[in-house]
């Protein structure tokens, strides 16, 4: 009994990829800033930066590794956040047609977010009470789920079965 082959399908849904209900003139999109991908974006990108104050501007940590660690994924993370929402605002991926867009995107969202996580943990794990370090690694925990919120919401992964024509 053969099941037949099996096709894995990925379809962004973040609302900067063009379609049909989006108009096509003009370099800015007016409509892109109110969409859900754009707003998670803009909490990302906040929640980013607070953890990123919190932590530098907090007393001078024990394990001064595990905080610049901490600094250089969150401001990495908030960097490339800000790159894909200009991509989309200013609609560049009609432009920059050579890259797909929707792959980068969710590699950044599962590389970024796996990296957060863990520089989120480490953080929290070596705060000895110091009041900002505890803030930070809260926030950055915070970022990463947002981060999974938009890798959720934004991404449908679909499993096709196909049935072989010789059966």
């Amino acid at each position: 009994m053969s099941h037949g082959s099996g096709l894995i399908r990925t379809t962004c849904s973040s609302g900067g990829a063009p379609g049909p209900c989006q108009p096509s003139e003009g370099l800015l999109d007016a409509v892109y800033p109110r969409t859900q991908g754009a707003l998670l974006k803009v909490a990302q990108m906040v929640t980013l930066l607070i953890a990123f104050i919190c932590v530098r501007s907090s007393a001078p940590p024990i394990d001064y590794g595990a905080y610049s660690f901490f600094e250089v994924v969150t401001i990495c993370d908030l960097i490339m956040i800000l790159i894909f929402y200009l991509v989309h605002l200013f609609r560049f991926y009609r432009v920059l047609t050579c890259i797909s867009w929707p792959l980068s995107e969710l590699l950044h969202y599962v590389i970024g977010t796996l990296l957060l996580l863990i520089a989120s943990i480490v953080a929290a794990s070596k705060s000895y009470n110091q009041n900002g370090l505890v803030a930070g690694a809260v926030f950055g925990f915070l970022a990463s789920f947002l981060c999974l919120a938009s890798l959720w919401l934004s991404y449908k992964i679909t499993y096709i079965t196909q049935t072989d024509a010789s059966a």
